[in-house]
């Protein structure tokens, strides 16, 4: 099997006005991401998605189609999407970082992979270790407290039982916020905060140290410090330990970055998924190597469409180290849109998601509608 065109769509899709997102980044109203087809000399597609925001990774639909189309998918053509090592090296040689780009190409080689060997991808990873369907948190802006409050009664009549609350804004409203949520969800349900890298270390232990004081009874704190700042990670785990968790995400898009958290003592958890972090086989060696060190770890979002929420659905239905039962995961991103791209798209429920047994990542994108919503 050998790669023979590739082509990508850089398109626009806006979210549901009640599920916008509001963090320490700013307001997420519109996706514009890139989904990309990959074919092959025996008649195969593969897809994947590159989930780009400029304020998360520096990638945006305009450099990433471009550099899909002009600098890595010509050195993809010819290549067996089943050499993952060398289709890696040749994207890591061609460009630095370009995470969520990058993980397009190799995500698409993989359905690729799943769909001539006639099995899903959890199957190539090593087979399942969990349920098809995976129970995933909510993850609600930086809301104010009216509609935080309201939002949350929402989600306990939809079954959530973990919600994730964006912080990392002005802290006294954060606070307000955590303590409205918890007032509504009562003692039964789990909060985890994001800070999104909003804040200092002394502004996030002070939040947090109140918060406790407070009796909100957060269990994880998301990225509280900076990117690249591991002491001040550290400082703030330390502080806030144990009753409060750390969980690594902002700071972690390549296996040295979890190295440096590990060598730090910085986190308790690490948040992956295979568009941050490069494609499904990096993401896999960073989640192995947390393994070997007694880190687990939880499965991120960047409100995916269907192709890349596929991708990170396979990971956890086959990856032991992916403790999804004690830190759910955001997997639910094409619920936040108003338009689906897939023909058959994800199941969907309340907290539930779940992906089939067909061959690949087992999604079939409706180009029709992907060609209706290009913005480029």
């Amino acid at each position: 099997m050998k790669i023979t065109e590739i082509e990508s769509y850089a398109c626009e899709i806006p979210l549901k006005p009640e599920r916008r997102m509001i963090s320490a980044l700013g307001q997420h109203i519109v996706s514009r991401y890139v989904l990309v087809r990959v074919k092959t000399d025996d008649g195969l597609e593969g897809v994947g998605e590159a989930t780009v925001m400029p304020r998360w990774s520096g990638e945006s639909v305009w450099g990433t189609k471009a550099l899909i189309d002009h600098v890595l998918a010509p050195l993809l053509i010819g290549l067996d999407p089943h050499d993952i090592a060398t289709i890696d090296d040749r994207m890591e040689k061609a460009a630095a970082l370009n995470w969520f780009t990058k993980s397009a190409l190799e995500m698409a080689c993989w359905d690729l992979q799943g769909k001539a060997a006639g099995k899903p991808v959890y199957e190539l990873l090593g087979g399942p270790v969990r349920s098809l369907e995976t129970r995933c948190r909510f993850s609600m802006g930086a809301y104010p407290l009216e509609r935080a409050t309201r939002r949350a009664q929402e989600l306990v009549e939809e079954g959530f039982t973990t919600i994730k609350v964006k912080v990392g804004t002005n802290p006294e409203e954060d606070i307000a916020r955590v303590r409205a949520v918890r007032e509504v969800i009562g003692s039964e349900r789990a909060i985890v905060i994001d800070a999104n890298c909003g804040w200092d270390a002394p502004t996030a232990i002070d939040a947090a140290l109140k918060m406790q004081e407070l009796g909100l009874n957060v269990g994880v704190f998301e990225q509280p410090t900076t990117q690249g700042d591991y002491a001040a990670l550290a400082a703030v785990r330390k502080a806030v330990g144990p009753a409060m968790k750390v969980m690594a995400d902002d700071i972690v898009f390549d296996l040295v970055h979890a190295r440096e958290c590990i060598r730090n003592e910085a986190v308790d958890v690490v948040s992956i998924y295979p568009g941050k972090c490069g494609g499904i086989a990096r993401t896999k060696t960073i989640v192995d190597y947390c393994a070997e060190h007694g880190i687990p770890c939880s499965m991120g979002s960047n409100l995916e469409w269907d192709v890349a929420t596929a991708a990170m659905c396979h990971m956890c239905v086959a990856l032991p180290n992916l403790k999804i039962e004690e830190f759910p995961g955001d997997i639910l991103g094409p619920e936040y849109h108003e338009i689906r791209i897939a023909r058959n798209p994800l199941k969907i429920s309340g907290p539930m998601v779940s992906i089939t047994d067909q061959p690949g990542l087992g999604v079939d994108v409706d180009w029709d509608v992907v060609r209706q919503h290009v913005c480029v």
